[in-house]
């Protein structure tokens, strides 16, 4: 498939549901060994206003404690310190980059953890979607945690719990690949993407898919996921990886996106379709 500018959805105005869980995991892993063994000399809140207050005693919280390891839980950051866990998630336009000391703040720089090498991890969001909070003394058992669903990578029994979880449910695929109670971290691109290439309708009812289909559904599932974090996810709107740099899978996209353009597995013309107000997309020739 030949390679499209990603501001073509943007001019087109399907952009609404980034960053996903490949654009997570690229972060955590641009950031993880970065930061990690590095003490916290000062926290500064610029902008607590985002869709949760950030917390005020951040600063008292976490001045002198040393990063630990950063690990993922869905579409969710956990940033371990000595002093506990921070929680962060990026909304929909929001990153967490590290910095030079001499680098000029931008406006959307919300909060700095300034380091003890002279480096700043900011987190930027221009649509103040995101949260930056503690994740408590049980981070899984926080509530926006504790009702997520199984992480989709390296769960080899996926397809059983997709299968299971579906029996007697009227609920169209695509939205219930986007219960994040079900299946944690998955979102609109990938869920298109996924069903695509395991050939099934994302508008098929959830609960009228055979188990083969959802084991395959699966594999296509972990393999889209995969290459995306490869890829270092996709850019639509503002997601970059921490160094600056934007990712590429959307280069790759087989359905989303391609509205009218000929399928590569079969030149059928891809439709979409708008349902719970994203946008779904599809095959009408080899998706069943």
């Amino acid at each position: 498939m030949g390679k499209f500018p990603a501001n073509l959805l943007l001019r087109r105005g399907r952009a609404v549901a980034v960053p996903e869980l490949p654009e997570v995991e690229t972060t955590r892993r641009g950031i993880s060994d970065q930061i990690q063994g590095s003490r916290i000399e000062e926290v500064v809140i610029r902008n607590s206003k985002l869709r949760l207050p950030v917390p005020g005693d951040l600063d008292e919280r976490l001045r002198a404690a040393t990063f630990g390891q950063t690990d993922r839980r869905a579409k969710y950051l956990l940033l371990e310190t000595t002093a506990g866990v921070l929680l962060v998630h990026l909304g929909m336009s929001g990153s967490l980059r590290i910095s030079e000391g001499t680098d000029d703040h931008r406006p959307h720089d919300h909060v700095i953890w300034y380091l003890d090498d002279g480096r700043q991890l900011r987190f930027h969001d221009p649509r103040r979607f995101g949260i930056v909070t503690w994740a408590g003394d049980d981070p899984p058992m926080h509530p926006l945690l504790k009702d997520l669903g199984p992480e989709p990578l390296d769960n080899d029994q996926l397809g059983e719990v997709l299968y299971r979880s579906s029996r007697g449910r009227r609920l169209k695929l695509r939205d219930f690949l986007l219960d994040s109670k079900i299946i944690a971290g998955i979102g609109n691109i990938y869920a298109n993407e996924a069903a695509w290439k395991a050939r099934i309708r994302p508008d098929r009812a959830c609960g009228r898919i055979a188990r083969k289909r959802y084991l395959s559904l699966a594999t296509a599932i972990q393999d889209v996921l995969t290459r995306a974090i490869a890829q270092g996810g996709t850019t639509l709107r503002d997601f970059v990886h921490p160094d600056g740099e934007p990712g590429y899978f959307q280069h790759t996209f087989e359905v989303y996106g391609r509205d009218g353009e000929p399928c590569s597995r079969c030149d059928d013309l891809i439709r979409r379709a708008v349902k719970g107000n994203r946008s779904l997309f599809y095959c009408p020739g080899c998706q069943r």
